[in-house]
């Protein structure tokens, strides 16, 4: 099981744009349903910082949400809205209480 944290800060301008790609990301997987991966994204009171959580819990590694359209979209010129690129972490868990369940 893969776990990653990426992190990033948008320009101001770019806000609201990446948002809209973001949002767009879940409303593909809702439609879709991608098996065995967890994935959240938040952004931080600034506005303007996200951070992406992700979980594959695939056995073959293979991650459906970046076969998404939406995903590829907002990965399409991500770089270009960033005021400070994205920063990925791999993650270890230590513990955790109903974090990815709804």
């Amino acid at each position: 099981m893969k776990r990653i944290m990426v992190r990033y800060k948008v320009k101001p301008q770019s806000a609201a744009e990446n948002l809209r790609l973001v949002e767009a990301v879940y409303a593909d997987a809702n439609r879709t349903q991608p098996e065995g991966i967890r994935y959240a994204t938040f952004v931080l009171p600034d506005g303007v910082t996200f951070i992406h959580l992700f979980s594959n819990e695939r056995s073959d590694e293979r991650n459906p949400l970046g076969e998404l359209d939406a995903f590829k979209a907002f990965q399409a010129n991500l770089r270009e809205r960033c005021e400070e690129p994205p920063v990925p972490t791999d993650l270890v868990e230590v513990g955790s209480y109903r974090f990815f369940d709804h």
